[in-house]
């Protein structure tokens, strides 16, 4: 479904002559600005600004040196925001509180800012559809999306929020990799609600996109073709609609379970928990009942990390893919979409077609175990054991140690994957950065 925009005002030739991809080191997180090179101007997107954990042997200002650079990189102007989903490892750097990093890219005054359908801030809590208007200036028309659980967004936010509460609570009562890890989780999908107000008033006004997947936004860079292959609306999946009304807890149905169990979570970090027998409370544990205390909330404890880790999988199931197409290139920004999202874009034998020769694939979910499907690895022609022209280059931003277990096989970089990149492709890790190269490396895609 195309989505037709008025054409830019600014002029330039047919398309641009080349494409550099600068990925910042933002430690656990994501952030590339992508430069168009046309013979007498460059154009700008900015795909994701956000971080969970510090690049190893940076400044404590890193995101303000970010953004510093940035701006340094586009002058006074920024053409295109993308922010695949609302995690904090992607939008933190949008932030406008205190020294937020947002202000510096809002006065970059992007014309246009591309969003998850489930961003949809005309959304109501119960609706099964929403009326978005997908740019009304310029005639474009009106398309109804399917904006069902948008509604939960805000109790998966109180779930985060008060999972991390109870972490920092009761860390000294389980064990510490329990603990970083349900820490971590919850803080990473916290609302964020300075950076997703900037992220609305940015851009055009009338001019929001509100993607889902078969969306084309080939109007708003000149001879650069952008598809959207995810995520899938509700309307768009049968298997989803199946899944849905077999389980209401399953990722596209999840409005009544999230409510349950933000409510479950709010009686559980209660600063004024109910006494069943408030006038016979004893101040004194025997060793025994200290022992059932401290075994009881370890296993609260995995319960805890289990409900956070399940709520991280369903964002991570609203990422926009976005395949880039410059002349005979082709470039592909996944988010940190996993396999629920892709399964759309796999039943679609012309968007595997069209993935067959990506010239370079930013790598899902930060080299997660299910981000990079073997279906979409398999699919890319231009992969090859030896260096040679013309091999697929895999970019991952990533920090180990941040997300996952080894032990447990969830590591993040999984290594399996990096393996399999470093041997088939042309790899390149922010964990491979350099304290001379710092907080950027460049790379440049000729057309």
């Amino acid at each position: 479904m195309a989505v037709k925009k008025p054409a830019a005002k600014r002029t330039t030739g047919s398309g641009p002559g080349s494409v550099s991809i600068r990925m910042y080191n933002v430690g656990f997180g994501d952030c590339f600005l992508l430069t168009f090179n046309y013979p007498q101007e460059k154009r700008r997107i900015l795909i994701d600004f956000g971080s969970t954990s510090a690049p190893a042997g940076q400044p404590k200002d890193y995101m303000q040196r970010i953004a510093a650079d940035i701006k340094a990189q586009c002058g006074s102007k920024l053409d295109i925001v993308v922010v695949t989903h609302r995690h904090r490892d992607h939008i933190s750097g949008f932030a406008t509180d205190g020294n937020g990093t947002g202000k510096t890219i809002a006065a970059l005054k992007p014309d246009f800012v591309v969003q998850p359908w489930t961003e949809d801030p005309n959304a109501k809590p119960d609706a099964l559809t929403a009326t978005v208007t997908v740019g009304a200036k310029g005639g474009a028309s009106a398309k109804h999306l399917t904006a069902h659980y948008l509604g939960s967004l805000e109790a998966m936010h109180r779930v985060a929020a008060g999972i991390g509460t109870w972490a920092r609570q009761n860390a000294a009562v389980t064990d510490s990799a329990t603990a970083d890890q349900v820490s971590f989780l919850g803080d990473d999908n916290l609302k964020n609600l300075s950076a997703v107000k900037n992220l609305m008033a940015m851009g055009r006004a009338g001019t929001p996109y509100y993607v889902n997947a078969g969306m084309q936004l080939n109007g708003l860079l000149p001879g650069v073709k952008i598809t959207v292959l995810g995520p899938p609306n509700l309307k768009q999946s049968d298997k989803i609609r199946v899944e849905r009304a077999k389980d209401p807890a399953e990722f596209w149905q999840f409005r009544n379970f999230w409510a349950a169990q933000n409510a479950a979570v709010a009686r559980t970090v209660s600063s004024r928990p109910h006494k069943l027998f408030p006038g016979n409370v004893s101040k004194t544990r025997g060793p025994k009942v200290r022992w059932f205390i401290r075994e009881a909330r370890k296993i609260q404890a995995s319960q805890m990390l289990a409900l956070v880790r399940e709520l991280d999988d369903v964002m991570n199931n609203t990422s926009v893919i976005l395949l880039l197409e410059i002349g005979a290139k082709k470039l592909l920004f996944p988010g940190d979409a996993q396999i629920e999202n892709w399964a759309f874009a796999f039943q679609n034998p012309a968007w595997m077609t069209l993935l067959r020769d990506v010239d370079l694939y930013k790598v899902g979910h930060h080299g997660s175990l299910n981000a990079t499907p073997k279906t979409l690895w398999a699919g890319f022609k231009h992969k090859a054991e030896h260096a040679a022209q013309g091999r697929i280059e895999t970019l991952c931003s990533t920090k180990a140690g941040a997300h996952g277990s080894e032990d447990a096989g969830t590591e993040v970089p999984r290594r399996l994957l990096v393996d399999e990149l470093k041997k088939e492709s042309e790899f390149t890790s922010t964990e491979d950065y350099k304290s001379a190269e710092g907080l950027v490396r460049e790379f440049t895609i000729r057309v």
